[in-house]
């Protein structure tokens, strides 16, 4: 027979436990500090995007009063949504932060890349981003993956290590337990580090609401010129789209997760604000690369794959 002692009159919770977000904001600030007193080099990769948006907040608060003592590092594949480009240089200016942009375009002008039939530029990402973290001598870079995003991010450990060329193999990767974290590399080599590695989608955007952190308006729901391709909602842009026989219409939507808009799908929507995003996720049942990233579509392993030769 089991007993429940019942707790005495005018007890109150413990003051001094952490809430599910001060935990999660206490192991990232660790992870930063962790980085910086480990390796000589490190930067942030960051879009503009919400996650890198949550991540350098993360960071300002990880060192302040001192600034951020890591440069931002963006490739731009040229077809990334403006209002997002915008963001990121404001924030950049915002924060005195020095900003590397690797173009996607250049590659292609200059012959090192060719453009693919489908117009899709993400999976062009990947040698622009190795030629910026070998260029800038990086030995650590700050990606803002999440475990719950797609399969092959949930085999990621804080601390990824990447061989010389880049190439993530689950094989290599350490244990960390007690959150000790391995940084130790061979000359070449860097460490991929995911400070958000334990969010969810949910646990962004809660963190959101509670920091007031602003956000590029495309996360809101707001009326744009859409068209449906493979059960997407895409936007028109000169990397392709419409097609013939695609029409283009204007719905009211927002986007969950932004990248390339030749691979970004938005969702029909009316959350308008912050409070009714929360509600919107909590009720989902599709993750957000699950339900608008094309990228991810291309076969099961599409993501391990492009990981395998350096993406993020």
């Amino acid at each position: 027979m089991t007993t429940t002692v019942a707790a005495p009159a005018g007890a109150t919770e413990n003051p001094y436990a952490l809430s599910h977000l001060d935990a999660l904001e206490s192991e990232a600030v660790h992870i930063f500090r962790e980085v910086a007193g480990e390796f000589e080099r490190p930067v942030i990769l960051f879009s503009g995007g919400k996650d890198s948006i949550v991540m350098l907040h993360l960071a300002l608060k990880a060192f302040a009063p001192a600034p951020v003592p890591f440069a931002l590092l963006h490739v731009d594949t040229g077809h990334n949504f403006p209002e997002v480009i915008d963001y990121r240089d404001r924030a950049a200016a915002r924060h005195s932060l020095r900003l590397h942009v690797a173009n996607v375009q250049d590659y292609i002008d200059d012959g090192r890349l060719r453009e693919r039939p489908d117009g899709t530029r993400n999976p062009l990402q990947t040698v622009p981003l190795l030629d910026g973290i070998a260029e800038g001598k990086y030995d650590a870079v700050f990606g803002g993956g999440r475990r719950d995003e797609e399969k092959a991010r949930a085999k990621e450990r804080v601390f990824s290590l990447r061989d010389e060329f880049g190439a993530w193999d689950p094989r290599r990767q350490r244990p960390e337990l007690w959150s000790l974290y391995n940084g130790r590399h061979a000359a070449g080599e860097h460490v991929r580090v995911f400070p958000l590695s334990n969010w969810t989608e949910l646990d962004v955007w809660q963190y959101i609401a509670r920091e007031g952190i602003e956000l590029p308006e495309i996360y809101y729901a707001h009326e744009r010129e859409v068209f449906a391709r493979d059960g997407m909602w895409l936007t028109a842009g000169n990397w392709g789209g419409p097609k013939d026989g695609e029409t283009v219409e204007t719905r009211l939507i927002r986007y969950r997760t932004v990248g390339d808009m030749s691979c970004t799908g938005a969702v029909d929507s009316d959350a308008a604000t912050i409070e009714q995003v929360i509600a919107e996720i909590a009720a989902s049942r599709l993750t957000e690369r699950g339900a608008t990233r094309a990228d991810d579509k291309m076969s099961e392993a599409a993501m391990e794959d492009r990981k395998r030769e350096g993406y993020f």
